[in-house]
């Protein structure tokens, strides 16, 4: 008899009247928004211009949510093609069904497009926003447990996940809940790159790719508990293969982009300086100090001419009154001239 469990919903959809909202999707968008929300303010911090993020995001999202449903249904063709299955149903993403994998690939591919048309460098841009996936990918494992789905093994842990469902071959029992083994990963795959890039200043990409790492590493033993149907390849299911691939990729581009270019991207988006932001900031601050040390200088200039007059005239020994009287007094006669004025006047 199991003393605690989390409980899974009844129902993973509430109705509004007639409209349906679904919690696996309400999960996605909010995940979206709080990925969108922390990247805008990381790109600030690195000198970008406020939106710029979601711009981008605009040309990111539809492409990862394509790209990840088109990996779910590649690699599980089986739910959808096979004897019994409507293919239709491969259209119907709310009802879960999203390949991390094929998101980040093409969601990669949707935010180069974005960055292209901006002139910004897709690496900068990645790092700004990879914590932010990092806590959408929390908020999105949420939307397994409102579908009953992704549970691991069979356990009586306090915090196992109670699956009622016997759809799609669900045994109803307590189970290892990987959606929340996961969600709190991410969450700490997310810090984990906050704190690296304020302490390593990472760049080129280098932030981005330590987040794709940490989170490998821990898919790799949580998608190890899962008991849902997969493809296995050498005893190993065919996302373990794929976690450690590409979590080996991600090490060795962190290892050569750090000895070919070391430090950070001085400038990540053309012309954000003579906006707004910290770029801005600072050059307007340089701008008042210089203008301040300009004006200060003109007036010690101006203070220096005026010493320099009053000193002049204090050494001539008031010259202007002297100069003054010897121009009312005019030229002096010479002494024949009054001679023979007075000879003049005496006869």
């Amino acid at each position: 008899m199991e003393l605690a469990y989390i409980p899974s919903p009844s129902s993973g959809v509430l109705y509004l009247g007639p409209v349906p909202l679904r919690g696996y999707a309400f999960c996605i968008i909010i995940g979206v928004f709080v990925a969108v929300w922390l990247g805008n303010k990381r790109w600030i911090a690195r000198g970008g211009r406020a939106g710029t993020v979601a711009d981008i995001a605009v040309w990111a999202v539809p492409f990862g949510l394509v790209g990840g449903r088109l990996y779910h249904v590649i690699t599980d063709y089986q739910l959808y093609f096979s004897e019994g299955r409507d293919w239709v149903d491969a259209f119907k993403i709310w009802e879960g069904g999203l390949g991390i994998w094929g998101a980040i690939a093409l969601g990669a591919l949707g935010a180069w497009i974005g960055c292209r048309r901006r002139g910004i460098p897709l690496p900068a841009y990645a790092d700004a926003i990879a914590p932010g996936i990092a806590i959408a990918q929390a908020i999105g494992r949420w939307g397994n447990w409102f579908n009953q789905e992704l549970y691991g093994r069979a356990t009586d842990l306090p915090w196992a996940v109670e699956i009622t469902s016997s759809a799609d071959g669900r045994m109803p029992g307590t189970y290892h809940p990987t959606f929340l083994y996961e969600s709190l990963w991410c969450i700490g795959v997310a810090l984990l790159v906050i704190w690296a890039d304020r302490r390593f200043t990472l760049g080129h990409g280098r932030a981005f790719a330590l987040y794709v790492a940490g989170y490998c590493a821990g898919r790799f033993w949580i998608e190890y508990m899962r008991v849902d149907e997969a493809h296995h390849i050498l005893g190993l299911r065919l996302n373990n293969w794929t976690a450690v691939l590409v979590f080996l990729l991600a090490v060795l581009y962190i290892v050569l982009s750090a000895r070919k270019r070391p430090g950070r991207e001085a400038v990540v988006e053309p012309g954000a300086g003579d906006g707004e932001g910290p770029a801005a900031d600072a050059r307007k601050t340089d701008g008042d100090a210089a203008g301040k040390d300009a004006s200060a200088e003109d007036a010690t200039t101006e203070d220096a001419t005026d010493t320099d007059d009053a000193t002049d005239t204090d050494d001539a020994g008031k010259p202007g009154k002297s100069e003054k009287s010897d121009e009312s007094e005019g030229p002096a006669e010479p002494e024949e001239s009054k001679d023979g004025a007075g000879s003049a006047k005496k006869a």
